[in-house]
């Protein structure tokens, strides 16, 4: 409630800072549809989110493994913020602007959009390398070269983390989990019949 929109400021050197921003639409800021698109986006989160409940409460009563349970609760509570952010965060704050002199209020009169079309708020911005493409680089030589570029928040983070964390270690969570009750089977050569003698 203290910023406007695109200041940024240092926490840490140059390479990690509070930048805010106010996303419309998907990852990097992609969007689609104007409206209409925002209302299907809102929507297809929501029921990612329903879904998310059921499914959570599925692999902790089938007892999957602790890791696979945290990521998907890590997946699940992303999504969760960014659904709140796309319900209600246009009804509760007015529009942000780029004036010092005009800081978005909370809870005003009229916020500046209705449900399920707000905007999400992205404020972690980490550009640990800038520079330029060297001239002879096929494309982009000379143009300027940016890591890490997109402003994302935590929602994003842990959503990124979970997913990550489930293909890193997808053969321990989805392994065959080993039986101590199991008998290997030996297979031989060997004559097995009542005329066999057992000492």
């Amino acid at each position: 409630t203290n910023y406007y929109t695109g200041e940024s400021h240092s926490v840490i050197s140059n390479w990690f800072k509070l930048y805010f921003i106010e996303n419309e639409g998907m990852a990097y800021g992609w969007k689609f549809g104007g409206e209409w698109g925002k209302i299907i986006l809102t929507l297809f989160r929501l029921a990612a989110v329903i879904f998310g409940v059921f499914y959570l409460r599925s692999i902790i009563q089938k007892k999957y493994h602790g890791g696979f349970i945290i990521c998907v609760a890590l997946i699940f509570s992303g999504a969760l913020g960014n659904l709140i952010d796309s319900i209600f965060y246009g009804v509760i704050f007015e529009e942000s602007s780029t004036s010092l002199l005009n800081v978005a209020s909370m809870f005003p009169e009229k916020g500046y959009a209705g449900l399920f079309h707000g905007k999400v708020v992205d404020m972690l911005y980490f550009p640990i390398i800038n520079t330029h493409f060297p001239d002879w680089f096929p494309f982009w030589g000379g143009e300027e070269f940016e890591f890490f570029r997109p402003i994302f928040n935590l929602a994003d983070a842990v959503i990124s983390s979970g997913v990550i964390a489930i293909l890193l270690f997808q053969k321990r969570f989805f392994g065959k989990p080993k039986n101590e009750n199991d008998h290997q089977t030996v297979e031989t050569g060997a004559v097995v019949n009542d005329e066999v003698q057992v000492s």
